[in-house]
């Protein structure tokens, strides 16, 4: 498959190519090099991006439906305001990412690096954060309706405004690092 005379194919390196708008439903993006990409626009729907690194890339206005992410690296991307609720983010790397007002409602986040991560405003309803490290994130205003956070680690985590009344924190580390039963 050739889009914007880029070859796309799994494992292709695609850093810092402009794919803004592109059509990649369907795409075999495993383990490609989309470092710094421009998909601003790009439909990335029911796209394979396991192991794929998008370290910086920008997905502004993207579409990710049923996207693949799984050990995808998304550091210090921005997600800010993309809908993400059928992506799977297993094991992903999101140190640093924008998710400012994303839409992650009933995601699987489990073993996900979200080290410093900005969540300000996103909703994390009914997601699983099972072994997540949210450590030093901003969760400020979150929507956490039944959130999962086993053994998540929460250590200097901003929690401001943040209702946990109804969600698991078995084993979870909170902020001021003690351990929650």
């Amino acid at each position: 498959m050739e889009v914007n005379g880029y070859k796309i194919e799994f494992g292709a390196d695609l850093s810092y190519a402009d794919l803004s708008n592109a059509d990649l439903t369907n795409a075999k993006l495993s383990y490609a090099n989309l470092e710094g990409a421009n998909l601003t626009g790009a439909n990335l729907s029911y796209t394979d991006l396991t192991w794929a690194n998008l370290t910086g890339a920008n997905l502004t206005d993207a579409k990710l439906f049923f996207t693949q992410l799984q050990r995808a690296n998304l550091s210090h991307t921005n997600l800010s305001n993309l809908d993400l609720v059928h992506c799977m983010l297993t094991s992903a790397s999101l140190r640093g990412a924008n998710l400012t007002g994303a839409n992650i409602n009933s995601g699987d986040l489990t073993m996900t690096n979200l080290t410093g991560a900005n969540l300000t405003g996103a909703n994390l309803s009914n997601t699983i954060l099972n072994f997540a490290n949210l450590s030093r994130a901003n969760l400020t205003d979150v929507k956490c309706i039944h959130i999962h956070l086993q053994r998540a680690n929460l250590s200097h985590t901003n929690l401001s405004n943040l209702d946990l009344h109804d969600c698991d924190l078995s084993g979870a580390t909170m902020p001021d690092g003690t351990g929650h039963d």
